[in-house]
């Protein structure tokens, strides 16, 4: 893996993969790599977090393992595990050649915690496979406790497997942290790590995202579609605001309908790849009333 030299560099390749992000973004995660701290982003969901992270593991041609946080995780679901079933059968497998018995019984089961039989889990693998971007997405949605293990191995980038040993990484994986701040993180861990807010772009860099992510919208369509979502977004009160995913959404749908100009028929009938709450729908329908009729 070659490290970006410059903020520049950072922007340039993440630009090849698709992800167009502001100087401010960049810069970070520029810091990030060059410093190899973790990147904390948080942000309403669709700003791009999880994107940044995808688009970092193909700029910098490293894979990407993600951890996808959820209330109740454990320490287990992020390391690793043992894969019972096939102790089992190495187990009778011992037993149908007579290696189990007498003296052979300590060996039989050493045996049973062989690395063959490891299931790595994002964690493990993640320092196993590194160099790799290690994505632990929505961590806001996991409990304390979890957080208070997840900080331990980004102090050190090493886990104990009491029956093998400590596994350490050779070089520390890129890790991308987010959160859609549906609670507040405890300061220890973002003291650990580099911090940035992620918020909807600016008109301009929306519709150049439009155009990248989605060559086939013509520029007339684009600018049409993200003009509105603008608009949606600081004038009404939605109980979601759609992201900039579901701009992109909106403009294929619109695209795949043959529409060429922004209108109120296509703009209701295509209304469910933008928002996702029945409230916000009739609140956007009745605003694109106003704004789309002749």
């Amino acid at each position: 893996m070659q490290t970006p030299s410059s903020v520049a560099e950072v922007a340039q390749r993440l630009g090849t993969t698709g992800y167009l992000c502001d100087d401010d973004l960049a810069t970070v995660a520029y810091l990030a790599l060059a410093m190899q701290r973790p990147l904390l982003l948080e942000g309403e969901p669709g700003t791009g977090k999880t994107a940044l992270a995808e688009a970092l593991a193909v700029a910098l041609d490293v894979p990407l393992v993600r951890l996808q946080c959820y209330e109740g995780i454990d320490a287990t679901q992020a390391l690793y595990d043992w894969d019972f079933p096939r102790q089992v059968l190495h187990l009778r497998a011992l037993e149908a050649t007579g290696g189990v018995g007498g003296g052979d019984l300590e060996e039989a089961e050493k045996s049973l915690y062989d690395e063959r039989f490891l299931l790595a889990r994002p964690v493990l693998t993640a320092l196993q496979q590194s160099p790799a971007v290690l994505l632990v997405d929505e961590i806001d949605r996991a409990d304390d406790e979890f957080e208070a293990f997840l900080l331990e191995v980004l102090s050190t980038y090493q886990v104990s497997i009491p029956e093998l040993g400590t596994v350490r990484a050779t070089t520390p994986p890129i890790v991308v942290l987010t959160s859609n701040r549906t609670r507040e993180l405890h300061d220890a861990l973002k003291r650990r790590c580099l911090y940035h807010w992620i918020d909807h772009p600016g008109l301009e860099r929306e519709v150049a995202i439009v155009r990248s992510r989605a060559p086939e919208v013509s520029a007339a369509l684009a600018e049409q579609v993200v003009g509105v979502v603008q608009r949606l977004r600081t004038q009404l009160d939605l109980e979601k605001p759609p992201g900039v995913a579901e701009t992109l959404d909106w403009a294929r749908a619109l695209q795949h309908l043959g529409t060429t100009d922004l209108d109120l028929e296509s703009s209701a009938r295509t209304l469910g790849a933008l928002v996702k709450y029945r409230e916000d729908a009739d609140r956007v329908r009745h605003a694109l009333d106003n704004m789309l009729r002749p």
